[in-house]
């Protein structure tokens, strides 16, 4: 039996049904975003523009930046908006579209955490090989492998989710568009879809994971060999990559190793993940670094004073 959509837009719930609380909301929340792009953008610009931040960290850095305005402005800008509106709508096609580039931003910055990892791995425990093995080449292709991964698994999700007939009810229980709240409105069973999915978030997630911790771990360990001054510097650098890493996958496995019983807390905990962490990643990175901040004061010194 072919399967007929007769669902072509839904509704949103929102995270808070008290309009005035909506409009704290927006009040809060659209400084955060603002501060996000801006953030984000500044680095990506900084890196790109500073004769001194070259090295594959930093190169990392901004790519990272730049998966965080995409992965923030997925959601955060609709979901704004929607504060102010009586009846959030989406059509069913831009909720495809909006699953489709949260998962794919979302898988990208999880591998780009990993392969930062790496490269942390290789700087402190192969120093003399380091240039070697991670030049610009491989750098390019690292990151070109990290947006590729993002691809991928976004068009298994997409693929799984498209053949699904949607004939009502047809209101999202969220304030932006995911895989399981919308599987709640599909008028067949989705239980081996729901597995498919989360198998195939699951699985990065956790191997994503298991690399990382033990990378860092390795990097820990191998840290005894080091001078004091080496170690405080390793350590500084590796302190704001762990601190992302926590922030990032704290939430992600809150929310998706582990069965969904009611969605108010996994919106609330969604906010943290969506709209709170992309905006803390550049004070974090920068906050620590003295090199990107020195480069970010030669930037608008020059700017000051070619406006002079």
């Amino acid at each position: 039996m072919a399967n007929v959509n007769n669902v072509t837009e839904l509704i949103i719930t929102g995270l808070f049904q008290d309009p005035e609380v909506q409009k704290v909301c927006f009040v809060l929340f659209l400084p955060v975003y603002l501060a996000t792009v801006l953030g984000n953008g500044l680095i990506v610009v900084t890196v790109n523009i500073s004769k001194t931040l070259h090295s594959p960290m930093y190169i990392f850095l901004s790519s990272l930046s730049l998966v965080e305005i995409g992965y923030s402005s997925t959601v955060v800008p609709k979901f704004i908006s929607d504060l102010l509106a009586k009846i959030k709508t989406i059509s069913l096609k831009g909720c495809l579209a909006q699953i489709f580039f949260f998962h794919f931003f979302g898988v990208a910055e999880i591998l780009l955490l990993v392969v930062m990892a790496y490269d942390r791995y290789v700087a402190i425990c192969k120093p003399l090989h380091y240039m070697n093995i991670m030049s610009h080449q491989v750098c390019h292709m690292l990151v070109a492998g990290s947006w590729l991964g993002g691809l991928v698994h976004s068009t298994i999700q997409i693929l799984i989710t498209i053949p699904l007939p949607f004939c009502g009810p047809h209101v999202i229980d969220h304030y932006f568009c995911d895989l399981q709240p919308l599987f709640k409105l599909a008028c067949s069973d989705t239980f081996m879809e729901g597995v498919i999915v989360m198998a195939n978030s699951g699985l990065i997630s956790i191997i994503s994971l298991l690399i990382l911790v033990s990378s860092y771990v390795t990097i820990l360990v191998n840290l005894r060999n080091h001078s004091a001054e080496g170690r405080r510097k390793a350590l500084s650098t590796c302190a704001s990559h762990i601190t992302v890493v926590i922030l990032f996958f704290g939430p992600a496995i809150f929310l998706y190793l582990r069965p969904s019983s009611t969605f108010t807390e996994d919106k609330l905990v969604a906010v943290f993940y969506t709209v709170i962490t992309p905006m803390l990643n550049p004070i974090i990175y920068t906050l620590r670094n003295a090199e990107v901040k020195n480069a970010m004061k030669k930037l608008w010194g020059k700017k000051n004073s070619e406006t002079e």
